[in-house]
């Protein structure tokens, strides 16, 4: 069986839940559901690397956070994950205005390289606090970004979380077909 190697890049601003996100989805299948403890992954334990596998091929999906490459300029990657924290506001506006602009001005296949938002911290999310991000506002910042999809997940309580890293993985694997894995109408919600 082929092995095929995708790298995962995730950006973001501090402290959005990249690395409680990546921790939880190391502990494997049963760490996807429920509400079990978290041990954090370390940065010098980069790459987070995870195998998948479907009929024809095992997909070895490297994922790199931004808080430790040195440079993560320097990397290739073939899926961008713009990440923010549902519950600050903050850091969907930097998403719009910093994240998505250093994407394009980095990396030069930036017109074929797709790129998802995930939502971080769902299980912050606030109805009466003005701060916390709505899925639907949310959605409407990624279509005017331009990118491919929009999911979001609570690490912490596993919230969705399966479902985001299923979505993150079929379109990782799918970075390596002709076709490729942008989204043919723009923004996807899943």
């Amino acid at each position: 069986m082929e092995e095929v190697t995708v790298k995962v890049l995730l950006l973001g601003d501090e402290k959005v839940g990249k690395t409680t996100f990546l921790s939880r989805i190391s502990g494997g299948s049963g760490a996807l559901e429920g509400n079990v403890p978290i041990t954090l992954l370390r940065d010098i334990d980069q790459p987070f690397v995870f195998e998948i596998r479907n009929r024809r091929r095992t997909y070895r999906i490297e994922f790199y956070d931004t808080s430790c490459p040195d440079n993560w300029r320097l990397l290739d990657p073939d899926l961008v994950l713009i990440c923010y924290d549902i519950s600050q506001r903050p850091s969907l506006i930097n998403m719009r205005r910093v994240w998505i602009n250093e994407v394009h001005s980095t990396f030069q296949t930036s017109d074929h390289l797709p790129v998802i938002v995930v939502g971080l911290k769902r299980d912050l999310r606030s109805e009466s606090d003005p701060g916390s991000i709505h899925p639907q506002e949310a959605y409407k910042v990624s279509q005017e970004m331009r990118v491919d999809k929009y999911v979001e997940c609570s690490a912490v309580t596993g919230e969705l979380l399966k479902l985001a890293f299923e979505e993150i993985c079929n379109t990782a694997s799918r970075t390596k077909t002709v076709t490729g894995a942008q989204s043919e109408g723009g923004c996807v919600m899943s």
